[in-house]
Order: C-alpha cells, then structure tokens, then sequence
C-alpha cells in the first residue's frame, strides 16, 4: 500500500478531504481542526471514526495534530486505535450524546434531524454496511 492510499479499497487519498465535506459535520469539524481550535476528545474521536476511510494515517494525523490539545504522538496514537478496533462511524444520537461531555459542538446545528447523520451524507466502504448488518443479526433474539 501506497502512502497515498487509503487503509479501504486502495483509495487514493491525495485530496479526499474533499469527499468529506459532503457531510456538514465533517466540513465542520476540518475547518476547526484547520484553524488550530480544540475540538475535544469525542470531536477528535468522532472525526478519527468518519475520516478513516476517506483519509490514510498521514493525512488524518497531520489533521488531528493541528487541534491546539494534542500532540503528534497523541494523533498518532487515536489513529492507531480507532484503526485497531475497526470502529464505525458512530450515529447521529451518538454524536449528539458525546457532545454533550465536551464544550466544542461536534455537531454545527443538533436541531436539525439530518445534521451529524454521516450515513446519509457519505459513501463509505461496504464493509462498514456488512459489519452493521452483522452487528445487529447477532442481537436479534
């Protein structure tokens, strides 16, 4: 694998940040990150999950290190992590539910029932549908 490529399907992430902007949240979330803002720990978790499989491990450290709370090794870190537990990205009532442990709004506008729904607004990889279905398969009685 290329460093351009991301970690799902090889994608070429030379400017994928692009693709993330299709989700409000997300737009949201880089333009903090891009301005040096703390977007908190479930901010940086929350964009870490998403961003993923848009972005490979160099570009989303690179992203996380601007938030004016963390270090390289923390990005670092929270990359490695989320990566190793293969996370989804989290639902719109979970985001909604971190938010409110932290003072950055993770979510630009939470009345709106279809902001934060980053499975409305992004493409992401079937693997992360088939774990979902999987997920709650095993949960059904």
């Amino acid at each position: 694998m290329t460093q351009t490529q991301s970690r799902e399907g090889g994608r070429d992430s030379g400017d994928r940040t692009g693709d993330l902007r299709a989700s409000p949240m997300m737009a949201h979330l880089m333009d903090a990150l891009e301005r040096g803002e703390d977007i908190g720990h479930y901010g940086r978790l929350t964009f870490a999950m998403v961003a993923q499989y848009f972005l490979d491990d160099e570009e989303l450290i690179r992203l996380l290190s601007k938030d004016s709370d963390v270090e390289d090794g923390e990005a670092k870190a929270l990359v490695a992590e989320v990566r190793a537990h293969g996370y989804n990205p989290p639902k719109r009532d979970q985001i909604l539910r971190w938010q409110q442990e932290q003072e950055f709004p993770i979510c630009p506008d939470p009345d709106d029932p279809s902001s934060c729904n980053v499975y409305s607004q992004l493409q992401f990889p079937h693997e992360v549908y088939d774990n979902i279905e999987r997920f709650w398969q095993e949960r059904a009685p």
